[in-house]
């Protein structure tokens, strides 16, 4: 139970979603946006989370898209991770959000909240980063174009009153070879010790980790260690290792020496695989 009472608005354009938005700060209350409501529930029942109102974005046209418009994937940002799975348009990301919650859970949990969420994994950016998406956002009255990588670094970092409307993906990504893993401390569904995308795009391996550090990421540095011909596997992979950008998460989930552990096998999977088809 939620013990706190808060506003709740369902907006069917942007135009009335931005109104909303500052008419209830104007009026001294805290307002926040969400497009699948999940994480809000969850974490203010723990009083982890409180806002005067709330404003649901699933009602706005933009934000229910998924297709493929010329040569882009478009991905509303209310759209939840089981549509996309189904979908099968862009089969790494489907993959990937599939791994996340159970399957009950998957049907409320939306691409945009996960992406927004308050914990660290924020594991369906991660196909995201290795397709340099590009996302559409509100910007006062305003909507802007604009790369992932601008507005996402460790998590997603929009101004206030701003949110999230869709995601964009080139087409010539998605059919890439890929794969995605995901490793949790006892069952198949729960939060990651580590989990890796990856995908092959000109000869080249590129990838992406979650539940490592205390954020998702993609490094230069790492893709060009696990591209160095020079080494052999276990010796890219011990660089890897010795060149994450902060340290590896100590937590109930898994102590860093077992991340370490788990992230070394997971990346040997994933080179055994890829480097196959390079």
């Amino acid at each position: 139970m939620i013990a706190f009472d808060f506003e709740y608005y369902k907006p069917s354009s942007i135009a009335e979603a931005v109104e909303t938005y500052s008419i209830v700060q104007t009026q001294g209350k805290s307002a926040m946006f969400f497009s699948g409501g999940t994480e809000f529930i969850t974490f203010a029942r723990v009083n982890k989370l409180k806002a005067d109102a709330v404003i649901d974005i699933k009602g706005i046209p933009e934000c229910n898209v998924l297709e493929v418009q010329g040569n882009e994937l478009v991905i509303g940002a209310t759209m939840s991770l089981n549509k996309i799975t189904e979908s099968k348009l862009f089969p790494l990301l489907g993959e990937c959000v599939k791994q996340i919650a159970d399957h009950t859970s998957r049907n409320k949990i939306t691409i945009g909240g996960n992406i927004n969420s308050e914990l660290i994994y924020r594991e369906s950016v991660l196909p995201l980063l290795l397709t340099n998406a590009k996302v559409k956002i509100t910007n006062g009255n305003e909507v802007e174009t604009v790369s992932l990588d601008t507005v996402f670094n460790k998590e997603m970092k929009l101004k206030p009153g701003n949110f999230l409307l869709q995601l964009m993906v080139d087409t010539s990504y998605i059919d890439l070879p890929y794969v995605s893993l995901k490793r949790t401390k006892i069952s198949k569904v729960g939060y990651p010790v580590v989990s890796v995308a990856a995908i092959t795009k000109n000869n080249q391996i590129q990838v992406a980790f979650s539940g490592v550090c205390e954020y998702p990421f993609r490094s230069a540095k790492i893709e060009a260690i696990l591209n160095d011909s020079n080494g052999t596997t276990d010796e890219r992979i011990e660089r890897v290792i010795a060149h994450l950008p902060s340290s590896i998460v100590d937590d109930i989930q898994g102590s860093g020496e077992y991340r370490a552990f788990v992230l070394k096998n997971v990346l040997l999977d994933t080179l055994n695989v890829l480097e196959r088809v390079k």
